[in-house]
């Protein structure tokens, strides 16, 4: 998978090598992603970006610290030839500021926690989600920390 990454308003770090690093471990954990032909926007943003996104995508007037806006289904995603022209997997997008707050109120630097949420990113991107049932939110919750460990980072979700 061909990561684009656009950073705005972030502090200076290896954004840009962290995200590979997260996407490569992303695509250990569920193989789909390891298509050669994908390709995933990422944009590193603040809070009043993610904000706008939010209302105007999701219809919700508020800041969130990640959102994934896949273009494909699961099903397209595994009938996907390994060869041909580049296909588009789906947006990406961080917010800085509530990103900076988890991080700190989690007690891990931005780093890790941004690394944890591009994962999560990816995986929504890649057709997983949390929100219909507690068994699909645990079924993601033990992807994203399998996948997180290849990385060194901790179980985000442990007690």
């Amino acid at each position: 998978m061909d990561l684009d990454i656009d950073i705005e308003d972030w502090p200076d770090a290896a954004w840009e090598a962290l995200a590979t690093r997260a996407a490569l471990a992303a695509a250990q954990g569920d193989p789909l992603l390891a298509n050669p032909r994908l390709v995933a926007s990422l944009l590193f943003t603040s809070d009043a970006e993610v904000h706008t996104l939010n209302r105007e995508w999701r219809d919700r007037d508020k800041p969130t610290n990640v959102l994934s806006f896949p273009m494909l289904e699961r099903e397209e995603l595994a009938d996907l030839s390994p060869g041909g022209p580049p296909v588009m997997l789906g947006d990406i997008a961080l917010a800085l500021e509530t990103c900076t707050r988890e991080a700190a109120d989690k007690g891990v630097d931005l780093e890790a926690h941004a690394a944890h949420l591009i994962v999560h990113g990816l995986l929504h991107l890649a057709g997983h989600d949390h929100v219909d049932s507690d068994a699909q939110a645990e079924a993601m919750e033990a992807l994203e920390t399998a996948i997180l460990a290849k990385l060194g980072i901790a179980d985000p979700y442990g007690d």
